[in-house]
């Protein structure tokens, strides 16, 4: 029995499961693996896709992730039991391509007869190389997914009449979008954080500082995940910064599309600019690295500033590592819980540091002895307690708290 055997089509597109006899459990799994088997069919050709915009290990974990998040898709509605919607509208963000479709279009359409994506206006052409290899596949099988790549103003068209619309970017945009939708309308926002790592006076270095620039060179540290601040203890500073520019000297540099490669040139001239002007503002603090070009090339750089308690970092999609020392652990709790902090507050991810061991930091929260890359899962609530980190909102009331959609519509 093949996965459209186990799947009914209702209202022309939406992808449903019946029962034909045999367990419901038993026919989610056929679902996923279903799904699986059209994304691993067509690996390669996703895989060329997406080098137009990440590197070759950024876009092969990519892949690892939404093939992950298929599998475990049956498992997420089982556990959520969202209600059946009409319609939901869908903000794609400019990284994760693939990753974001499958999460915001793909598994959505199992519980919603039409999925309605508009792509990032600044990857268009790579969104709908990515939707041409996999999206007939998916239409196929009933998977009501639509990828319209029209002016934002063009698609609150699509939202008013939807029932839930999933919004990525910049948070004034959220409240712009927010303002014009019906309050019966189910909005989930998800922006970002500085997702800061803590290193403490117990931490194992070398593990902490081999999980810091791997975390942060993430597809060239072009990611919302990557920690935008690392704080160091004053007991362990020395150890680290020398730790931290011996690894970033061992980067791999290249093309995109070259296996192994770490850190490539960039892919929007506005995040060299916001690189080159963070590094020239700090040009004093630079310990190694601090090279761009004219091509988008940022070298692997570090920067090692003292404490700073009005110090908030921008979010850089670089590879740029940024060091601050502190003295006491209270420090950084005072500092997470400052208004622009609290207001963004995502994850901070913890090691060898006794004081902040607990579920959350502020609005932060916390991972303990790994990065965030580490514990994200597609098939659970992602996200904050901050605001401008992820919320949701419905029937005039905004809350902020990690989001995942069929939970939402659970609720």
């Amino acid at each position: 029995m093949g996965v459209s055997d186990v799947i009914d089509v209702r209202h022309g597109s939406a992808c449903h499961l019946r029962r034909k006899g045999d367990d419901r459990n038993e026919s989610w799994g056929k679902i996923g693996a279903g799904l699986v088997r059209i994304f691993l069919d067509a690996r390669d050709d996703l895989l060329e896709v997406l080098t137009g915009v990440a590197t070759l290990q950024s876009a092969e974990d990519e892949l690892s992730r939404s093939l992950r998040a298929l599998s475990g898709a049956g498992w997420e509605i089982q556990r959520n039991s969202p209600g059946a919607l009409h319609k939901v509208a869908s903000f794609l963000p400019s990284n994760n391509l693939l990753y974001s479709y499958v999460l915001f279009g793909v598994i959505p359409s199992l519980y919603a007869d039409r999925l309605c994506m508009r792509p990032s206006a600044r990857v268009t052409d790579t969104a709908l190389a990515l939707d041409a290899v996999v999206g007939p596949a998916l239409r196929g099988l009933g998977c009501g997914l639509d990828l319209t790549p029209v002016s934002q103003r063009e698609f609150m068209t699509t939202c008013l009449t939807a029932d839930a619309v999933v919004f990525t970017g910049q948070p004034r945009n959220a409240d712009a979008v927010a303002a014009k939708l019906g309050t019966d309308t189910l909005m989930l926002a998800l922006g970002s954080g500085p997702n800061p790592i803590v290193v403490g006076p117990e931490a194992k270095l070398g593990r902490a500082c081999r999980d810091i620039v791997e975390a942060r060179v993430y597809n060239s540290g072009q990611d919302c995940l990557c920690p935008d601040i690392v704080f160091v203890h004053e007991s362990v500073t020395k150890d680290v910064v020398e730790r931290l520019e011996d690894l970033l000297t061992r980067v791999a540099i290249g093309e995109r599309h070259a296996p192994g490669v770490q850190v490539a040139p960039l892919v929007y001239q506005d995040a060299v600019a916001g690189a080159a002007e963070f590094i020239d503002r700090h040009r004093e603090n630079v310990v190694s690295g601090g090279a761009v070009d004219s091509d988008g090339f940022v070298q692997p750089t570090l920067v090692s500033l003292p404490w700073n308690p009005d110090f908030h970092p921008p979010e850089l999609f670089s590879p740029i590592v940024t060091v601050m020392e502190y003295s006491s652990p209270s420090d950084i709790e005072t500092w997470m819980a400052s208004p622009c902090e609290s207001e963004r507050g995502m994850y901070v991810s913890v090691y060898g540091e006794p004081a902040l061991d607990r579920e959350r930091v502020a609005t932060s929260v916390v991972t303990r002895e790994c990065t965030t890359f580490d514990i994200e899962d597609g098939n659970r609530p992602f996200g904050g307690y901050g605001a401008s980190a992820s919320s949701v909102r419905h029937r005039g009331t905004r809350t902020a708290r990690p989001v995942l959609l069929s939970a939402e519509v659970h609720r």
